[in-house]
Formats: structure tokens, sequence, C-alpha cells
């Protein structure tokens, strides 16, 4: 991944999210409604997935009474909306791979929206399993260049991590599976280890590397699918480097 730089691509995503915050506390309560509801509990303590969307809600300064409404929203205490989770998948400009996770009240609105987006922007809508073997569920802690590799290391793997990496720049990953994500990340936590960045996410195992021309294309395309209220995670395989994100800056 030559000239791919980890950190570059994590600042560019959180400028973006800022500017789209009300936005994404709309997605965040939704998300701890679905998790509410899969769990059949409004204690985030019984079900690591609201748990973790509860604990994403408080690290953007969502109320708590915000966050237990759709807590008791999503467990059946409160009325309200029964949102449905959907994946699509596609390939954008050049094959990209492109994974769309929505969770929506509507089915015909929301795949009308998402294949628009697709084919305004160069791509197209795949049928389903078309690209998402090419995707594992991975929780991921990221440690920027300068923490204690090798401490870090026993801390991880003691709390049950399944492996840890680092990168030419000096960078830090820890890698869990989902369901223990919470759990080693809050050993970390209390061990000393704040991570940079964390997320349970969706992660190719290989990336494509995009040019400019390419990266502009997909980066509208994300924005726009981003853009949508029902969507709540944008996935893909694309390789963007430092030079590329600086170019269209």
């Amino acid at each position: 991944m030559a000239g791919h730089s980890k950190w570059a691509n994590i600042k560019h995503k959180k400028a973006a999210t800022d500017k789209k915050r009300a936005k994404v506390w709309t997605k965040m309560i939704r998300e701890i409604t679905v998790a509410a509801r899969e769990g059949k509990t409004s204690d985030p303590s019984a079900h690591p997935r609201l748990r973790l969307a509860v604990d994403k809600a408080l690290g953007a300064n969502m109320t708590k009474d915000t966050i237990d409404r759709a807590c008791k929203r999503g467990a059946g205490e409160l009325g309200g909306e029964n949102f449905e989770e959907i994946r699509y998948e596609g390939y954008g400009v050049g094959g990209i791979a492109v994974l769309v996770d929505t969770e929506t009240d509507n089915i015909n609105r929301t795949v009308s929206e998402v294949r628009h987006a697709f084919t305004k922007h160069g791509g197209n809508m795949g049928t389903s399993g078309s690209v998402a073997y090419m995707f594992n569920n991975i929780g991921v802690l990221s440690y920027a260049p300068g923490v204690d590799e090798d401490a870090l290391m026993e801390a991880a793997l003691d709390a049950g991590a399944d492996d840890v990496v680092s990168d030419d720049e000096g960078g830090v990953e820890v890698l869990t599976a989902p369901d223990v994500f919470g759990d080693v990340q809050n050993a970390l936590v209390e061990a000393g280890f704040t991570p940079d960045e964390s997320e349970v996410t969706m992660r190719a195992d290989n990336l494509t590397l995009v040019d400019v021309e390419a990266a502009e294309k997909l980066l509208k395309m994300i924005d726009t699918l981003e853009e949508l209220d029902d969507v709540q995670e944008v996935y893909t395989n694309a390789d963007i480097p430092d030079e590329v994100l600086e170019a269209l800056d």
C-alpha cells in the first residue's frame, strides 16, 4: 500500500463526520434503537452491540436522556418506528467494491435512493453476496505512532484481542472479534491505552489503489450515500494515497 497513510485517512474521515454532526446523531439513535430491538433489552450491559452503540453516542456528546429513550424505544418499552437492517452491495468507479449498511422503515425508498447514488457517480448495484465475501467484520482499535507496542501487545492479548499489528509509520492496530470489542477496549483503557480511533467495521481483505480521477468520483458517491438518512455505514476496498487526498482537498 505504497503512499497510503491510515492516519491521513482517519483525519479526512473525522473532518467529514464533524461537518455532518446532526445527521450522525440521527444515525446513532437509529443504531441504538435497532441494537436494543435485536437484544430485546434496553440495558446496554446486557448486549454487546447495544453497548457499543451507546458508547459511540456518549463519545459524540449525546445526552443520556436521548440515549435512554432510544434504548427503550428499541426494546419496545416506548412506541416508535420499526427499522429493518438491509445491506446493499455494488461497485464504484474502477470496480471498487462497496458495501452499504442501511436501517430503514421504507425499503422501496431506500433501495431507490441507494441505486441512484451508485448510478449517478459511475457505479452500479450488485446482487447480494457479490462483494461481501471480500470483507471481514472486525473490531479495530488504532494507536498513533509512539505508543509502547510491546506493552500494548501484552495488554491486548491478555484482554482477549485476536492480533496486534504495526505499520510502516509506527502506528499499531489491535484487532478483535466484534463480540469482545467492548471488553477489550475497556481493558486497554484501564491499562492506560486509550485508542486514537476505535470501531467495529467491515474491512476488505485486499485494497485496490485508486488515482485522483477515480478517487474524486468514488468520494462523491460515498458522500452522496452517507447523506441518505437510511444509510448507516459505507465500506469500500479503496486505497486512497495521501497525495490523492491532498490533491482533492
